[in-house]
């Protein structure tokens, strides 16, 4: 079966398309200030949802996992190898970070019914934070409930606008909206292009002022590519041009190093190069939040001022617990570490044999295949459902149309049957769906 769009096709998508829109009722506020549909990104997200619907496809995302969610899952009940999932060690489902969560759940109840500095204290808070400030070489920490808003809070508090944020291009959303939100300049740089990061920042330095502060940004394990930038570069350019470094470890804590320590430990880099690190509790951690390392000065400061944190409630005691019992095990148990490092190289290897193209990935946890077109991905990552195969894509919107792609997150938990599965299951699904052309307005 090919599943190309002829000329002929085109054309017919496209009057049924337009045909749709003549057909719909205005919004109640069109051509009102009041209207949603002139919101940025709404009209791409319907011709997008639009486009599926004709085409009479499924969509790929809110796929509903009937349980526990680890290297293998159910969905609408058929069972799936899943890639789907940041369980990267296998630890949420562990019988002892259940056990940690239920007693705390039996002691302090499921919500701390108030935010850290009124009422909602607990000391499992503090025993956290100083086990992540271990992790990281620094003098403290600080936790979050998301991770998401631990970047734009943290980001938003700390620059101004008269201050600039060098970044790379594939930078999390959750730190782009911290710059936006501080008002600082944003100058983002080529993906790992850290020569570029240098020009940058150098030209900006010598653009704001003495008066002006600087934050250098990168990720440790890009969650999009699947690569980590070089660090001791990194923090030497930071250093050079009087820059804060930050570096967001959300994909990188328990999948780099020999111990899961994250990038330094991988690179051999002293952590103390790094001003702030940045990670999440919802992946390795197998809970949900996110945190800061850093300076206990810094920490204090944001203890007290931070608005994500002064107004948000507290990390509810489960999740500490269950943290934290994933992060005694993560340092008890290294074999985990090598298990998903192993099974990482082992898939790309695998896929990089048939011919798919799993770009910079260096076979940690995020392993990319772009495929182009965001039907295409769609369309595959149906195919590979029926076939036993959980995948995420990303299309279009979120990456330009001709980089569409999916994306395989890797466990501990995953067999060497698994891998092989997952890599025959694509090569079938690509061969049955054929080519696609991209789908007419969505852009290059």
């Amino acid at each position: 079966m090919s599943g190309g769009l002829s000329a002929t096709a085109r054309m017919a998508l496209l009057a049924r398309l337009s045909k749709r829109r003549s057909g719909e009722a205005p919004a109640p506020d069109a051509g009102s200030a009041r209207d949603f549909t002139t919101l940025p990104g709404m009209r791409d997200f319907g011709l997008l949802k639009t486009a599926l619907q004709s085409l009479d496809m499924p969509s790929p995302l809110f796929q509903a996992h009937d349980g526990l969610a680890g290297a293998h899952s159910r969905i609408q009940g058929r069972a799936v190898v899943n890639f789907t999932s940041y369980n990267y060690l296998g630890l949420n489902g562990d019988p002892r970070v259940l056990a940690a969560a239920k007693a705390a759940v039996d002691r302090y109840g499921v919500s701390p019914s108030g935010s850290r500095i009124l009422s909602g204290e607990r000391e499992l808070h503090r025993e956290l934070e100083r086990a992540l400030a271990a992790l990281h070489g620094t003098e403290a920490a600080l936790t979050f409930v998301s991770g998401h808003a631990t970047n734009v809070t943290t980001i938003g508090h700390l620059m101004s606008p008269r201050d600039i944020v060098v970044h790379d291009a594939a930078i999390h959303n959750s730190c782009t909206e911290g710059v936006r939100l501080s008002g600082a300049r944003r100058i983002p740089f080529a993906h790992n292009d850290l020569g570029a990061a240098e020009r940058e920042l150098a030209a900006a330095r010598r653009g704001a002022g003495k008066a002006a502060r600087a934050l250098l940004l990168v990720e440790g394990h890009y969650s999009m590519d699947g690569d980590s930038p070089d660090l001791a570069r990194c923090i030497e350019i930071a250093r050079r041009h009087d820059a804060w470094l930050m570096v967001d470890e959300a994909h990188s804590l328990g999948v780099l190093g020999a111990t899961g320590q994250g990038i330094a430990e991988a690179q051999g880099v002293d952590p103390a190069g790094v001003d702030i690190w940045m990670g999440t509790l919802s992946k390795t951690l197998s809970a949900c939040g996110g945190y800061i390392a850093a300076r206990a000065d810094l920490i204090d400061w944001m203890r007290h001022t931070a608005p994500g944190f002064v107004y948000s409630v507290a990390l509810p005691p489960a999740l500490a617990a269950a943290a934290l019992e994933s992060l005694r095990i993560l340092r008890a148990e290294p074999e985990r570490v090598a298990r998903l490092q192993a099974n990482g190289l082992g898939l790309r290897e695998r896929l990089r044999a048939r011919g798919f193209d799993t770009g910079t990935s260096q076979g940690g946890a995020v392993l990319p295949v772009i495929l182009g077109s965001s039907v295409r991905t769609a369309k595959v990552a149906a195919a590979l459902l029926e076939r036993g195969v959980a995948v995420q894509t990303v299309t279009f919107p979120a990456v330009p149309e001709q980089s569409a792609r999916l994306r395989f997150f890797i466990s501990s938990e995953h067999s060497a049957a698994d891998l092989d599965q997952a890599a025959e299951a694509l090569s079938q699904a690509v061969s049955g769906i054929g080519r696609v052309e991209s789908l007419p307005g969505l852009g290059a």
